[in-house]
């Protein structure tokens, strides 16, 4: 197994106790450890009541502790041990209250007995518990002490930027969230898959393009960047994905732009082609995640994403089950290795015209068997192909979808063909 999938692991370990919310202290403390790991985070608060087009800024929340106990003074619910025990944003409380009214502040999955689901109030001051089925069903008729300390305030809203400058101002966006509490894939897969790609851009010798990555809470903080950057994003990105969800195993999934039309769909959809052929397409109008407003009318930025289990549809999915168990070192290398691929096929990505007419002779310049023999003519046909749709009109994915030859296989087939001066970047 490759270190990285090993060390994203770890660090999604690291960050998986940590009860972050939209706003407040969990936030800051994940945005420290990723600095950590990748120190040139800019980090930015935004004051609350700041307005955000349609949306305003929330209020700060942090929450310290929670419980419920029985009559006995038993703890049957405990913040410390899980934090989905608590409804997000709850307001704070301190009372007694008999079991009807114990139960209408409760909310459970039924569908799904047996785990603990993920509820949140951002908008709504209210406050709430959230345990399985099964323990609801338990409860006995009692007196029960409930207590959140927990508060809500003006205060800011958090997010981290990362810019790795390149040769153009021309950028790759990358946007993940930071603002679920203890949820493996849903959550820590993206940040901790897109510290890392940082970590490997910024140590590449060459870049052809300025990289841009976002540590946002989501919807809120897509919202609120996209209010204070939108000009500079419009006018720069040439491709971007949501990175959410990437860490499990089972399969891969493409969600598409709005129209499914954009650079970064193309590139998508042929880097997963021989990835992982077996993946899956999810429309537009099955978004969920961040590309909702990446893609708004007005917004219009070229973003799509690339998940492992979608978001939603994954039976894991905002539950206690997200667990470190369901996501593997495994499955963010892959994830990790196929945003590479993305990534080196977008920095090699021009039309190229060919420079002569009719085929190149391509045995004096060494580039072709001297020798003319059954089966010898393969190990040049990507090359020999490549040529006869290098008229100018393709780029490096439109002749890779054309051939049937992965971009990564072409790559070096174009550094030779240029080398030899036989095609011109258009």
């Amino acid at each position: 197994m490759n270190t990285s999938g090993q060390n994203m692991y770890q660090l999604a370990k690291l960050l998986f106790p940590i009860c972050r919310s939209i706003t407040g202290d969990g936030v800051r403390d994940t945005l420290k450890i990723l600095k950590s790991i990748y120190s040139d985070i800019k980090i930015y608060e935004v004051p609350t009541g700041t307005q955000v087009f349609d949306w305003c800024v929330p209020k700060e929340w942090n929450i310290r502790d929670a419980y419920i106990k029985n009559s006995n003074g038993e703890k049957i619910l405990d913040f410390q041990k899980n934090n989905l025990h608590v409804v997000g944003y709850s307001l704070p409380i301190n009372k007694k209250v008999n079991l009807t009214e114990l139960k209408e502040i409760i909310y459970t999955q039924p569908d799904q007995p047996e785990v603990i689901p993920y509820i949140t109030s951002y908008y709504k001051e209210r406050y709430g518990f959230c345990m399985s089925e099964n323990q609801k069903n338990e409860l006995l008729e009692d007196e029960y002490h409930i207590y959140i300390d927990s508060e809500l305030k003006n205060g800011s809203l958090t997010y981290g930027e990362i810019i790795i400058p390149g040769e153009t101002k021309k950028e790759i966006f990358l946007s993940t969230y930071i603002c679920h509490p203890s949820m493996a894939n849903n959550e820590l897969s993206g940040p901790v898959v897109a510290i890392y790609l940082a970590k490997w851009l910024a140590n590449l010798e060459k870049r052809r393009y300025t990289y841009r990555i976002i540590f946002i809470p989501e919807t809120i903080g897509s919202i609120t960047y996209l209010s204070r950057n939108l000009e500079c994003l419009k006018q720069n990105v040439i491709a971007g994905f949501n990175l959410s969800c990437v860490g499990d195993n089972r399969t891969f999934s493409y969600v598409e732009s709005r129209y499914g039309n954009t650079l970064a769909d193309k590139v998508a959809k042929n880097i997963l082609k021989y990835y992982y052929p077996d993946y899956r397409t999810y429309t537009f109008l099955q978004r969920g995640s961040d590309e909702r407003q990446y893609n708004a009318p007005g917004v219009d930025l070229p973003v799509c994403a690339i998940c492992r289990s979608k978001y939603g549809r994954y039976p894991e999915y905002h539950t206690s089950k997200d667990d470190m168990t369901l996501i593997s070192p495994e499955g963010l290398q892959g994830a990790y290795e196929a945003y590479q691929e993305c990534i080196i096929g977008l920095e090699n990505n021009y039309n190229y015209k060919i420079n002569c007419l009719c085929e190149p002779q391509l045995g004096k310049r060494g580039l072709y068997p001297t020798i003319s023999q059954k089966g010898g003519y393969n190990e040049v046909k990507a090359m020999t192909d490549f040529i006869a749709y290098a008229d100018g009109r393709n780029d490096l994915f439109d002749i890779s979808n054309i051939i049937g030859v992965p971009v990564k296989k072409l790559i070096p087939v174009v550094d030779k063909l240029i080398k030899n001066n036989l095609i011109t970047r258009v």
